[in-house]
């Protein structure tokens, strides 16, 4: 039986999608649709799956530097910030 649901964080799935891979505790706490009839409304939001936090997470700040030295970072590709992160911690001996 084709149990199609609305995830508590909105998006349709397909419960019989085999890429699904749904624990009760999934089940008990999305929405339940017949069609476009909502059966039952969801009863919370689910973890989210992702990066697990960080034990030292950084911190956003407005830093002000010359257009050349963004462009030169940004042309060395992705995880630029990272690369002027490195730099800055190279640069304090840290």
């Amino acid at each position: 039986m084709s149990r199609n649901t609305k995830s508590a964080s909105g998006p349709w799935i397909d419960a019989d999608d085999d890429d699904v891979e749904w624990t009760e505790e999934m089940f008990r706490m999305a929405a339940i649709y017949r069609g476009d009839q909502l059966i039952r409304p969801a009863t919370g939001t689910l973890k989210s799956i992702g990066r697990p936090v960080s034990p030292n997470p950084k911190k956003q700040v407005t830093l002000r530097l010359d257009p050349d030295v963004i462009e030169g970072f940004r042309a060395t590709g992705k995880g630029w910030q990272s690369r002027i992160n490195a730099e800055l911690r190279k640069a304090l001996g840290i």
